[in-house]
């Protein structure tokens, strides 16, 4: 009941996203649908059906990589201290998150039901004719079989509901290194407070500072004029500052997290070196191995140059978190100056954010240069099916980034608004921002290229 609450009384671009998960789903639902009206309209070809019913797993984890994107920027599910009060903490409202994806996604599945039976004339009275080339996916003069619909259409709520459970879920602060205020060493506990002079006023009592660290090391600096109109500033014990002005977990605006450094970098390499490998010895070797169809009819060459495919997508999307904490670090190399520290240090911050994201759209991007050039040596169209599950997937990824930038652009609203309050003017920020966006483009688009030829190139043999 609280999930359709919140689904009623959302924002307008929140309902908009919602809207796209919709979508997705619809697509995805239609697709499975109609891998089982092919098996049932061939029923002497079971592995050609099992073959659809197997490329559906993609247009699946498209959908659910956009749900998490979407489930990440609802703020009716963000923990706050006043719903933790009354009993909502995060594992309810995780609970909550994933019910609202599962509801737009089984509405979504719901769509689909209906376009696929009004397409097959199951439904009077709907103005879509049956088309007589579509009968063998539609399987329109076969009994669909209610269990086996179901199972199907609950696959896609399921999914997306569980990928959000797991993607959300809470997780318990990591342990940092003790660290102590002062040069007072590790003997003894840090005081509460450390405040700079008697009264937080400097020598001259015009607009000092007072300073304080909370225990434990994880307090942060404050300070007020003596006219009450002084600058408040905050820094963490561990020497990740907090930007001025961070909003709360009440408000949209909230400051950017400590910079950590993502881990799956070394994993994504390794994964894209062995893809690219198993490609690579498996598109010279013999063709004595079984042809890998794809859909709409093209051939891949052997099951192993698909597998060493799919790994090497797999290895962009593992390494798209650390490739862009590595543009950070490239933007502040050689005596940085304001705007080019301010971009590396936002690039570093949201690297997890926007890394995952930009890794998938670019393993979507070699998949399609891929799809592509097969298309070129094959003959005929690619046919409808396969049109729309390759504009599902890459919608889908498009998407998700989108969103994911707009996630970082509302976390980044308490320092934004800091650093315009300091007298920060309009024109750094949007400096900072084009050269966050040219740093991540001139990294991420001639690797994808690199590796979408170097990808494509066994499956042209």
């Amino acid at each position: 009941m609280l999930a359709l609450r919140l689904i009623r009384v959302a924002h307008p671009a929140v309902q908009l996203r919602r809207l796209t998960v919709v979508a997705a789903s619809a697509g995805t639902g239609f697709l499975l649908l109609s891998s089982l009206g092919h098996a049932l309209g061939h029923p002497d070809h079971p592995s050609a059906a099992l073959l659809r019913l197997a490329w559906c797993a993609v247009p699946l984890a498209a959908t659910a990589h956009l749900a998490v994107a979407v489930a990440r920027t609802d703020p009716g599910t963000r923990p706050r201290s006043a719903l933790s009060a009354l009993g909502l903490g995060p594992a309810r409202l995780l609970a909550v998150s994933a019910g609202t994806t599962a509801l737009s996604s089984a509405f979504g599945a719901l769509l689909a039901l209906l376009l696929f039976l009004s397409l097959r004339g199951d439904l009077p009275g709907w103005p879509f004719p049956v088309d007589g080339t579509a009968h063998g996916f539609l399987a329109a003069r076969k009994r669909l079989p209610v269990p086996g619909t179901l199972l199907l259409l609950a696959a896609v709520p399921a999914l997306a509901s569980a990928a959000v459970a797991a993607a959300l879920r809470p997780r318990e602060p990591r342990p940092g290194p003790a660290r102590t205020a002062g040069p007072a060493g590790p003997a003894g506990p840090a005081p509460e407070t450390a405040v700079s002079g008697d009264d937080g006023r400097d020598d001259d009592g015009d607009g000092g500072t007072a300073t304080g660290a909370g225990a434990g090391g994880s307090g942060t600096a404050t300070g007020a004029g003596t006219d009450g109109s002084g600058t408040v500033t905050g820094a963490s014990a561990d020497g990740s500052g907090t930007a001025t002005g961070a909003g709360t977990d009440d408000d949209p605006g909230r400051p950017l997290p400590p910079d950590r450094t993502p881990t799956g970098l070394p994993w994504g390499i390794a994964v894209l070196a062995a893809g690219l490998t198993v490609e690579t010895y498996a598109g010279g070797a013999a063709g004595t191995a079984a042809r890998a169809a794809l859909p709409g009819g093209l051939t891949a060459g052997s099951a192993p140059v698909l597998a060493g495919w799919l790994l090497t997508a797999a290895g962009l999307a593992l390494a798209g978190p650390g490739l862009t904490h590595l543009c950070g670090r490239l933007l502040q190399a050689v005596r940085p100056g304001a705007v080019r520290l301010l971009a590396g240090r936002v690039l570093m911050a949201e690297a997890v954010r926007i890394g995952g994201p930009l890794g998938v759209l670019c393993a979507v991007a070699s998949a399609a240069y891929a799809l592509i050039t097969l298309h070129g040596r094959a003959a005929g169209p690619l046919g409808p099916l396969t049109a729309l599950g390759a504009l599902l997937v890459a919608g889908c990824a498009v998407a998700a980034l989108l969103i994911a930038a707009v996630e970082a652009r509302q976390l980044r609203l308490g320092t934004t608004s800091a650093l315009r309050r300091l007298g920060a003017p309009a024109t750094v920020l949007r400096s900072a921002a084009a050269l966050r966006t040219a740093a991540v483009l001139t990294l991420f688009v001639p690797l994808t290229w690199a590796v979408a030829t170097l990808a494509a190139l066994p499956l042209t043999r």
